[in-house]
């Protein structure tokens, strides 16, 4: 597709073709920001929200524009990677030093749990997703997820400070 203007002629090419003439040169950008084990979801994912948003459609320099998305997106990757190995770090030392009668505490009190409030808990503690997400992965509303967080949280309490 062609659009015209009074002072030039831009090629606008669809996302796809966008993505096959960029995805090589974005996906080594990104394996040398995650690793090459990451890279391609990180593009993909990138790509994904850019197409979601419609901002390649009116971007001068989508090049550019996917290369911005792909370093977000490597930021988000390694934050949560971050985050992710700090809560493994402090499991495993609560684990190595908790009293042995602990864990089966904590394990029948999350057996109480609503199943919904499992899942939330799950979602958000140990794969690192928003609520906003959350509630996309179980199709129910972020505020749903938030107050089924609250509620488990709550009842943990409750449980474990008996």
């Amino acid at each position: 597709m062609v659009r015209l203007s009074s002072d030039r002629i831009t090629v606008l090419h669809s996302d796809r073709d966008l993505y096959e003439m960029h995805s090589r040169e974005v996906t080594r950008f990104a394996a040398s920001l995650v690793g090459p084990s990451d890279a391609a979801d990180v593009v993909h994912d990138a790509m994904a929200a850019l197409i979601a948003s419609a901002a390649l459609a009116g971007a001068d320099n989508p090049r550019a524009l996917m290369y911005r998305a792909v370093l977000a997106r490597a930021k988000t990757v390694q934050r949560s990677a971050f985050r992710r190995r700090g809560r493994e770090r402090r499991y495993a030392e609560n684990v190595v030093s908790a009293d042995p009668e602990v864990i089966p505490e904590v394990a029948r009190a999350v057996a109480r749990l609503s199943p919904q409030q499992r899942a939330c808990i799950f979602l958000t503690y140990w794969e690192d997703l928003t609520p906003r997400q959350v509630g996309e992965q179980l199709s129910i509303a972020e505020g749903t997820v938030k107050l089924h967080l609250a509620r488990a949280r709550q009842n943990l309490r409750e449980v474990l400070d008996d």
